[in-house]
């Protein structure tokens, strides 16, 4: 069973203009030294140049380019390390229909810790694998004694795992790239037990596409790197036997990878009986196991 090791960063954080006016920003990957792509959310409009503040107005970042998703490139003006700052006083970056009032600081701490895995290692997500939130330390050592073997990969959820598909053609839709890891001695366990005819089973979408980027490139140095590898209907799962993921939204890439690994119409016809059955979706909702 592989599980995706990743550690959301406390990625959102508020600042303002230098008018005043206040915006939300959240990190989405570092780019450089001093240099971060990020999403703004601004009542008012943002200028090429301009400069932000966030810490209570005491570190400034420029906006210095736009990205073809619509996200800004900032640069501090001094070296600060950026994720000692989120990690200080950012928030979790939450998905927008679970919702948080200003008043709710119990709340906002308790997310830092329950919106994160039990096995959650190396920081850099803005998303939480979701189907890794379902396990606990004491389910992992059950599923362990039952003499299942378990190992680790990294994806940092990042734009590629979440945006919606807006394109009439899925095959025109643009899946961002996202930063992996994966060691040999998983692989080779991997291999030791696909020759055993035993089963590989992916813990969400993102240990999925881990598996398979790195079967798709069929070389073994390739190990990290970037991946923006979408999995839609037909496809052809080479390391992966089973997966477990949650129950998701329309119009995603996640629906249309399970779709890919299950068939559309037994997918569909799973949700129609998990809606009726009361399930929750997303994040923190129900998951299935497709065997």
């Amino acid at each position: 069973m592989v599980l995706n090791d990743t550690k959301v960063l406390p990625a959102r954080l508020l600042g303002n203009k230098i008018g005043g006016a206040l915006i939300e920003l959240l990190f989405i990957e570092e780019v450089g030294e001093n240099r971060w792509k990020v999403l703004i959310k601004s009542n008012a409009k943002l200028k090429m140049g301009e400069e932000i503040y966030v810490g209570n107005n005491s570190i400034s970042a420029r906006l210095f380019d736009r990205t073809e998703e619509g996200a800004w490139l900032i640069e501090f003006n001094k070296k600060n390390t950026v994720k000692e700052l989120l990690n200080r006083i950012g928030e979790m970056p939450l998905p927008p229909y679970i919702k948080r009032a200003k008043n709710q600081d119990t709340l906002f701490s308790l997310d830092r810790e329950r919106y994160q895995t039990v096995f959650a290692q190396k920081e850099g997500a803005i998303a939480a694998p979701t189907a890794g939130l379902h396990f606990t330390k004491d389910t992992l050592e059950k599923i362990q004694k039952l003499g299942v073997e378990i190992g680790f990969v990294t994806l940092h959820v990042g734009l590629g795992t979440f945006l919606p598909i807006k394109r009439e053609n899925i095959s025109d839709h643009l899946m961002h790239r996202e930063y992996y890891e994966c060691s040999e001695e998983v692989i080779q366990r991997i291999k030791r037990t696909k020759e055993r005819n035993r089963r590989v089973i992916a813990t969400g979408s993102t240990s999925c596409r881990v598996l398979e980027t790195i079967a798709r490139n069929d070389n073994s140095s390739q190990l990290s790197g970037w991946t923006n590898l979408f999995i839609y209907p037909p496809y052809n799962f080479k390391y992966v036997d089973v997966l477990l993921t949650n129950f998701h939204l329309p119009k995603t890439t996640l629906l249309l990878l399970v779709s890919a690994f299950a068939g559309r119409e037994n997918v569909l016809n799973a949700y129609e009986i998990a809606k009726n059955k009361g399930y929750r979706f997303f994040s923190y909702g129900d998951c299935m196991m497709i065997i």
